[in-house]
């Protein structure tokens, strides 16, 4: 059908009537509800995104806090975005409001990159209930308690590694942190150094964590075909780094977990019980139809608690040592607080942490200085909600900026400078500020291992210091290696391999090496 002139005139003449109704619709809409909260102005399809270093996108937001505040709104192309840079809004909307704030986004990089298992990813619905319960059911407080005996002579374990060979302390970081949670969810007693499966884990995780940003998965969101190209195509090295990832994490979580099926089958199952084997008895007496859901539910949260293991302890222990490098005098004054507690005899328990503050200074520090979630794992609106005059919509992104509230120059003064003592009173007691308040997340998404990993820590970095000497590496002549601390980046973040010197204290002799071996 052709149109007459007149009819284009008339559409040509009712066009800007209707582009002014609109206009006007909108503006009495925008007066009759809250402001969306303060922000830099977006451009046009593209938001915000030219603007934010997407690699460590922590720190565009902390310089936009001292131009919009605690609270800002911004748009990641078409994803609408809320940071909160305070500790105080943090818990009025994540805690105080959580039924509203307990969604997780949509996270485009999550599926082909392997991550469908992470229940720490997963909506706010029935499966990720299911998941948290099986996982809390093991890692509780009072379950994470059976735990310290492990974990003391893990910590023993990994100094012993340390003196015999310092150079590869990431790997031996690696094995203690997962060590625990690989016994306590399958049941499996990983070596004391170079354990394959370790290295599959850590293999996995370390390409795995570095497309989880909202702000990488926003790309790939927008532009899907990226995981269609051909492979001689320029940008095909998203879909191959997907395949690889993908690849890697079925092998790290469903080998361990097939293999406590078969020793089951085969009744070759350890003495000790775990966590899957438990449950698989459990799933034996349900409901046919609901064992597949069970058992999906149990493979995923076996592999978030050695994801979550692996990724807190191993990456904190990582700064704690670069701390020590950087400031010995820390180092000396902790060892002076074991020295004069415990006496050079010894080696540190559970039943001496009292009785040392600066060793839980200097872990709160360790949280605070260099955060390795900067962002914690991002929220979901699942309805509009409004605070302080601000309309914050359905479906946008909510990040608590860790980086912000843990280097605030208010709070924290010289807040770049590893400074324990900030969190003793006067008397040398503990303060009242305890970073595991928001370190861990917050709301109904707190992390549920959080009991399990401070206790990991705790035995991890008191067994280093009662036992050994940390400074900065020499070259051949004898000259100090100075060195930039580098990071690695994503949804968490730990510094790159360093030089250090890392031996033996001098009174560590021999009676005191046998009771590094002695299992407890």
């Amino acid at each position: 059908m052709v149109l007459s002139a007149d009819v284009y005139l008339a559409i040509l003449a009712v066009l800007p009537v209707l582009f002014i109704v609109i206009t006007a619709l909108r503006r009495l809409k925008s007066q009759n509800m809250p402001s969306l909260p303060p922000g830099p102005s977006p451009l046009p399809l593209l938001g915000n995104i030219l603007s934010i270093d997407t690699k460590e996108p922590w720190l565009t937001y902390t310089e936009w806090r001292a131009v919009y505040g605690d609270l800002i709104f911004v748009r990641i192309l078409d994803q609408e975005a809320v940071i909160i840079n305070s500790q105080h809004i943090a818990e009025a909307l994540l805690d105080k409001r959580s039924r509203i704030y307990s969604d997780r986004p949509y996270l485009a990089t999550r599926i082909p990159y392997g991550w469908s298992f992470a229940f720490f990813l997963m909506g706010y619905n029935d499966e990720w209930r299911l998941n948290r319960r099986l996982f809390h059911q093991s890692f509780r407080l009072e379950s994470a308690l059976r735990f310290r005996p492990m974990q003391i002579t893990r910590a023993r374990e990994m100094v012993l590694n340390l003196i015999d060979d310092p150079q590869h302390y990431h790997s031996h970081f690696a094995t203690f942190s997962s060590s625990v949670a690989m016994s306590a969810v399958y049941g499996y007693q990983p070596s004391a150094r170079d354990d394959p499966r370790v290295r599959v884990m850590e293999n996995a995780l370390d390409l795995g964590f570095s497309v989880l940003t909202p702000e990488r998965a926003m790309i790939l969101k927008t532009f899907p075909f990226l995981l269609k190209l051909p492979d001689w195509c320029w940008g095909s090295s998203v879909k191959r780094d997907a395949q690889v990832s993908t690849n890697r994490m079925t092998e790290m979580v469903d080998v361990p977990f097939r293999t406590v099926q078969q020793q089951m089958a085969d009744n070759s199952l350890p003495i000790q019980s775990s966590m899957v084997a438990e449950n698989l008895l459990r799933m034996q007496k349900q409901d046919e139809a609901f064992q597949p859901t069970f058992e999906s539910a149990l493979k995923g949260s076996a592999a978030n608690a050695i994801v979550g293991a692996y990724e807190t302890t191993s990456s904190s222990m990582m700064v704690f040592l670069l701390a020590m490098v950087l400031y010995p005098h820390v180092q000396e004054r902790a060892q002076a607080e074991i020295n004069s507690v415990i006496g050079k005899e010894h080696l540190p328990t559970f039943e001496d942490r009292a009785s040392l503050p600066y060793i839980d200074a200097i872990l709160r520090e360790v949280l605070r200085w260099e955060p390795i979630v900067p962002l914690g794992v991002p929220h979901a609106t699942s309805s509009e909600d409004s605070y302080n005059g601000y309309f914050i919509p359905k479906g946008a992104v909510v990040m608590c900026n860790t980086w912000a509230i843990a280097r605030d120059e208010k709070r924290y003064p010289d807040a770049a400078r590893f400074m324990p003592e900030r969190f003793l009173d006067t008397n040398g007691k503990l303060t009242g500020d305890d970073l595991v308040e928001y370190a861990f997340g917050l709301g109904r998404r707190i992390c549920p291992g959080r009991y399990a990993a401070d206790a990991s820590m705790w035995s991890g970095v008191v067994t280093m210091l009662a036992t050994l000497d940390i400074s900065y590496a020499k070259d051949d002549q004898g000259k100090v290696i100075n060195f930039t601390p580098e990071f690695t980046t994503g949804l968490t973040r730990r510094p790159v391999n360093f030089p250090c010197s890392i031996s033996a204290r001098s009174h560590v002799h021999s009676e005191l090496m046998d009771a590094l071996r002695t299992v407890e």
